[in-house]
C-alpha cells in the first residue's frame, strides 16, 4: 500500500482486496478527523469510500478477494480524497474493464428506479442519493473505471 498525504488530500494505492479496503476506510476516517470534518460528514465520506472500494474489489478486477493471498494477479485500486471548505470529493479507480455507460445506468436507471427483482445492483443508485454528484468515467490507464462522489455540506466561508 502506498499513501500520500498533502494538505486537504489523501491518496492511497493498494491491492484490490477487502482487507485493504477496510484499512483504507480507517485511514479515510483518521484523515478526515485530522482535517476537522464534522462527525456526520466523516461518517458519510467513510461510508461512500467504503462502498466504492468494495465495488472495486468485487467488480473492478479484484474478483472479490478477501486477503492478498486470494488476489489473482497484481490488481490495484486507487483512492483519492479531496477536502475543501464545506465539501469533499472521493474517487476510486479500479482495473475491471467495465463500460462507463453500464455503470452509469445503475447510478441513474433509465426508468428512474433500479430493478427491484434483482438481488443486487441497487448500491450505486442508493449511493447517488447520499452525495450531490456521482460520476463514472474510464480510468486514465484505460484498464477500468473511476467513480467520483462529491458532496457539499456547507456554504464555503
Amino acid at each position: 500500500m502506498r499513501c500520500e498525504e498533502e494538505p486537504h488530500r489523501l491518496r492511497l494505492n493498494m491491492p484490490a482486496t477487502h482487507s485493504y479496503g477496510r484499512m483504507a476506510r480507517q485511514m479515510v476516517r483518521q484523515f478526515a478527523l485530522k482535517e476537522g470534518l464534522p462527525e456526520k460528514e466523516i461518517e458519510t465520506v467513510e461510508f461512500v469510500a467504503g462502498e466504492l472500494l468494495d465495488n472495486a474489489v468485487d467488480h473492478g478486477g479484484g474478483g472479490g478477494a478477501r486477503e492478498l493471498a486470494d488476489l489473482e494477479g497484481n490488481v490495484e485500486m486507487r483512492l483519492r480524497l479531496d477536502l475543501n471548505d464545506g465539501g469533499w470529493q472521493v474517487s476510486v479507480a479500479d482495473q475491471g474493464g467495465a463500460e462507463p455507460g453500464e455503470v452509469q445506468a445503475l447510478v441513474q436507471p433509465p426508468d428512474g428506479l433500479p430493478n427491484l427483482d434483482d438481488e443486487r445492483g441497487r448500491g450505486f443508485f442508493l449511493l447517488a442519493g447520499m452525495v450531490d454528484e456521482l460520476q463514472v468515467a474510464l480510468s486514465p490507464d484505460g484498464l477500468g473505471l473511476v467513480l467520483k462522489a462529491s458532496r457539499i455540506y456547507a456554504e464555503p466561508a
